[in-house]
């Protein structure tokens, strides 16, 4: 069973938030509203950097 994590800080906002799931190489992403809806699959390295170029 895939273990979903989201912020606590979603709680503040109606639950607008996006869930992860990590794997070994790989984290799993996913919106908390729709739980049962896509999900979309990136290299941990590729979501490190897109967070770094987001906080720039």
């Amino acid at each position: 069973m895939t273990k979903w994590r989201k912020s606590s800080y979603s709680d503040n906002h109606q639950g607008a938030c996006v869930e992860l799931a990590g794997a070994k190489d790989a984290v799993a992403i996913r919106d908390s509203k729709d739980p049962g809806g896509p999900v979309l699959v990136v290299p941990r390295a590729a979501l490190r950097a897109a967070i770094r170029s987001a906080d720039e």
